[in-house]
Formats: C-alpha cells, sequence, structure tokens
C-alpha cells in the first residue's frame, strides 16, 4: 500500500453497504476475489445472505453480514462499534445503499423528498459517523468510497428530489477529500451514470403507473444503454485503486461534467433537450 491509496485488497478489511443487489453486490464479490475480508449489510435479508454466499464462493471471507436499514442512526452506530470492536478500523468502506425516485416537481410528494435525504443523504452521514472516527486514529492507509450519481453532477430533468441528496453527498466528499488526507484516507466519490440494477424496476417515478407499456418501452431503452453492474464495480474498485477523486463508470457522464464546467452552453442545450424529450415521453402517462 501507497500512502492514502490501497493498491492491493488482499488482507484488507473492507465494508460494503448496499451488499444484496447491485453495485453493492458486484463491488464485494469482486473484493471477495481479490482477497479482502468483508463486512456486509443492507436491508434485504434475503439478498444479504445470497450475496454472502457468492463471496464466500470465490473464496473470500466474510467476517459479518447484518441485515441494517442505514436511515436508523443508532442501529448504524452500534453496527459501527461491533465491527470495530471486532475487527479493527476497516481499511475501506464502500458506501453504495441508497434509493431513487423521480418525478415533475409538481407531482413529487413531500415523503419523496424526504425519502431521499433520509436514506441517500443522511444514510451516508450515519456510515461517516460510525466508520471514519476509527480510521482516522488508525492512521494508515485507508478509503472512504460514496456512491453519488450523475445527478450529483448534472441537472438532470426530474430529478430534483434525488440530487438534493446525491449533491450533498458530493459536498460531503469534497470537504472530506481535504479533511481525511492528513490521515492517510483517499476519498473517492463514484458518479454512476445508466447501470442495469434492480433498482431500474423499483424506482418511484412520481404520477407514473409502472405498468403502463411506454414507461417499459423506457425501460427497454435505458437498458440498451446501462452498463452492468459487474462493470461499474470494476470502474469503482479500479478508480480507488488509481487514487481518483471521482469515478465515472461509463464515459457519457464524464464528457457531460466537463461540458458544464468547460463548454457551458453546450451542457445548456443539452440539458434543455433532454427535459423536452424526458416531458415529451411523459405525455399521455402523467395526469
Amino acid at each position: 500500500m501507497s500512502r492514502r491509496r490501497i493498491t492491493d485488497y488482499r488482507g484488507t478489511t473492507c465494508v460494503v453497504t448496499g451488499a444484496a443487489s447491485g453495485i453493492g453486490r458486484a463491488v464485494a464479490i469482486r473484493l471477495a476475489g481479490e482477497g479482502a475480508s468483508l463486512v456486509l449489510t443492507d436491508r434485504d435479508a434475503a439478498g444479504l445472505d445470497a450475496a454472502a454466499g457468492a463471496c464466500r464462493d470465490t473464496g473470500g471471507t466474510v467476517l459479518a453480514s447484518e441485515v441494517l436499514d442505514i436511515t436508523d442512526h443508532e442501529a448504524v452506530m452500534r453496527f459501527g462499534e461491533t465491527v470495530v470492536a471486532a475487527h479493527g478500523a476497516p481499511h475501506a468502506v464502500f458506501h453504495v445503499a441508497g434509493n431513487s425516485a423521480w418525478g415533475r416537481p409538481d407531482l413529487l410528494e413531500h415523503r419523496v423528498w424526504r425519502s431521499m435525504v433520509e436514506v441517500n443523504l443522511m444514510g451516508t452521514i450515519h456510515v461517516i459517523e460510525a466508520f471514519v472516527p476509527a480510521m482516522m486514529a488508525a492512521r494508515r492507509p485507508a478509503a472512504l468510497v460514496m456512491v453519488s450519481s450523475a445527478a450529483g453532477l448534472l441537472g438532470l430533468p426530474w430529478h430534483a428530489a434525488y440530487s438534493a441528496a446525491k449533491f450533498g453527498i458530493r459536498g460531503i466528499a469534497e470537504v472530506l477529500r481535504f479533511d481525511l488526507a492528513p490521515y492517510g484516507i483517499g476519498v473517492h466519490l463514484v458518479c454512476p451514470g445508466g447501470v442495469d440494477t434492480p433498482l431500474v424496476e423499483t424506482v418511484e417515478i412520481a404520477g407514473v403507473d409502472r405498468s403502463d407499456p411506454q414507461v417499459a418501452k423506457t425501460v427497454d431503452q435505458f437498458r440498451r444503454h446501462a452498463v452492468t453492474p459487474e462493470v461499474a464495480a470494476s470502474k469503482t474498485i479500479e478508480g480507488v485503486r488509481k487514487g481518483r477523486y471521482i469515478v465515472y463508470t461509463s464515459p457519457d457522464i464524464r464528457l457531460a461534467f466537463a461540458a458544464q464546467k468547460f463548454a457551458p452552453p453546450l451542457y445548456m442545450l443539452a440539458m434543455r433537450l433532454l427535459s423536452r424529450r424526458i416531458n415529451k415521453a411523459g405525455e399521455g402517462i402523467l395526469p
């Protein structure tokens, strides 16, 4: 291991949240294959058991696997205390757990705004509180990996509630990358674009009936352009290994973010066209 960077996961202890499915599951299996000892958590008990079994099948060690609601601050803190007491401060925390909901602002219910913030933003804060102090005290090369989103970088249409939390994670990462550097902890912000995870089938779209054939058609179009969780996991782990602050899982998001910074008129045009396309797709299926 070099200073502030983990280049070899063999013999490390890695915490993975959201490990039952999608990117979290793929990250856990990849880390297991690289020789990491794992601490896994998710709120989906059956999926978590299956993921832990898959990690063991690769020859990996699962130190702990616990069903956990990351919005429960006291439960997350107890979990962190138990893990640190039994296994020491983790070398890496891959915080992947989250949820998603989209919608026009006139259709978004208050509960959706609150859920996005409680799960995605406050859940992230809870995980940081549970593990980062022990990682700081350990003063060894470590990594804090937080999954934000393209919606944490770009003004994507219908993503206001989701972006409220994902931009928040980006803000936390931007500060912690400097606050934690003296302690040898690298901070990495993962910003996926389209990833074909089970979340695609469950994401709530305000005012939209998910059984509508037009919705199914749109989901199919999304899947044709999305990367697999395995690709996203590979990009994530390699990005951390190379010490990258922002980790992209697909080149389109890197290009769009570059346009936002260096070619604002092009970025504004792209967002306006995307907004028109999404609003047009919503015609006939929204109230």
